[in-house]
């Protein structure tokens, strides 16, 4: 495959990085560095896993995830753009936007001086994308991986008007069992309870999980914090131009329903999702740019 060879040309880290085909029509890049091993699709600009030296893998990717041109991969750290959700007017359209299931351009690859890896891809723009979204706004996503994994998002308005998005970096986390993990960094904040027709409520304390979870958090900038106590182990999320942070668990019947979680797959997953949804829009003004910053570091109990 001569875009397979293309990329191992332009952009091969020698013992670092290299891409590589699966399930004869995906192409992956591979990390294996110090700190750290991880795969990315190409489609989606997706990181599917992140392992850091000394610890489990911290990012969920279903056994029976589907790896088809097109179509959306369950787990990783899915990118959803420019629209978060169902569309607001045509429900035809792809959930969450096109930018998780399209080809991605790779624009640079490069090892940094304290080891990490960084891969920077651009979303490529089609006949197909703009009968989805006619404007032009340039997208970019950079993924530094090391000991930690760092994923910015960048939008940028080349259109003479305003351009307004919802976004998310809808990041698949594992754990031990959700029924013994909880969520700080939420208390006394305001959500949209998507299990309860949008409801709006406040939340009391950590967030814990005894049934299907699906919530928009509002007007929030903290980090959270994912304490996992069968993994004996913290995640820590942190965020930067985002001002929704989304959880969720589908748990039993809707599990089931998705036919690509794996048995019992809703135990050992949780996503936690960097965002800017709902009322929490972003207006583009021409020439504007906007960036969402992630960062997760994961931290062993004692």
């Amino acid at each position: 495959m001569s875009k397979l060879v293309d990329l191992n040309t332009q952009f091969e880290l020698d013992g670092q990085l290299s891409f590589h085909l699966i399930n004869e029509n995906m192409i992956v890049a591979d990390i294996s560095s110090e700190l750290c091993n991880a795969r990315i699709a190409v489609q989606g600009a997706q990181v599917l896993e992140w392992t850091p030296k000394g610890h489990d893998p911290v990012i969920w990717l279903s056994k029976d995830a589907k790896f088809s041109v097109g179509k959306s991969i369950r787990g990783g750290a899915p990118v959803c753009w420019p629209w978060f959700g169902a569309h607001a007017s045509n429900s035809d359209y792809p959930a969450h936007g096109h930018a998780r299931t399209v080809d991605w351009g790779v624009i640079s690859s490069k090892s940094l001086a304290d080891g990490r890896v960084q891969l920077v891809f651009a979303l490529k723009t089609t006949a197909f994308t703009r009968t989805l979204w006619p404007f032009s706004s340039p997208l970019e996503l950079q993924i530094t991986l090391g000991s930690t994994l760092e994923l910015e998002l960048i939008t940028r308005n080349d259109e003479p008007v305003p351009i307004s998005i919802t976004e998310a970096l809808h990041t698949y986390f594992v754990v031990g069992d959700v029924r013994q993990v909880s969520i700080t960094g939420l208390d006394a904040c305001d959500y949209l309870d998507k299990v309860d027709n949008f409801a709006r409520r406040t939340q009391q304390g950590a967030v814990s999980f005894e049934s299907e979870v699906d919530r928009v958090y509002l007007n929030t900038e903290a980090e959270c914090v994912i304490d996992d106590a069968s993994l004996d182990r913290r995640i820590h999320i942190n965020k930067k131009g985002s001002h929704s942070t989304v959880v969720w668990n589908p748990w039993t019947e809707k599990a089931l329903a998705m036919g690509d979680m794996g048995r019992d797959g809703y135990l050992n997953m949780l996503c936690v999702e960097s965002a800017n949804a709902a009322e929490n829009e972003v207006t583009l003004e021409p020439t504007g740019e906007h960036r969402l910053w992630v960062e997760y570091r994961v931290e062993k109990q004692l």
